[in-house]
């Protein structure tokens, strides 16, 4: 997914989340002075990030998301991330498990 991509997906959720036009979301909108977010809206949009792409937000990177195109930048650098560990995850648990087994 492009960047230009994950920006239109971005201001989509924005624009149902924040009550706001898309034509007025920039990638220079800031959720707190901009669109008025209290941490609420703020938690709530990242559940909603998390939703829309698949991936997890950890609570101290959601805290450095403070514009738009943080949140672009964040989702375009962690794409596919959270789809791959998992399997690796397991792959290296179960050979553990396996060499415990076997011992």
């Amino acid at each position: 997914m492009t960047e230009n991509e994950i920006f239109t997906k971005i201001t989509t959720i924005i624009e149902d989340h924040f009550d706001v036009s898309a034509d007025k979301v920039t990638e220079q909108t800031n959720f707190k002075t901009d669109l008025d977010a209290d941490s609420i809206d703020l938690v709530e949009f990242v559940l909603e990030l998390e939703d829309a792409f698949g991936a997890e937000i950890s609570d101290e990177d959601a805290e450095q998301i403070v514009t738009v195109k943080d949140a672009v930048d964040y989702i375009a650098s962690h794409q596919g991330y959270n789809y791959v560990m998992p399997a690796v995850t397991k792959l290296v648990f179960f050979a553990i498990m396996d060499n415990a087994l076997i011992k």
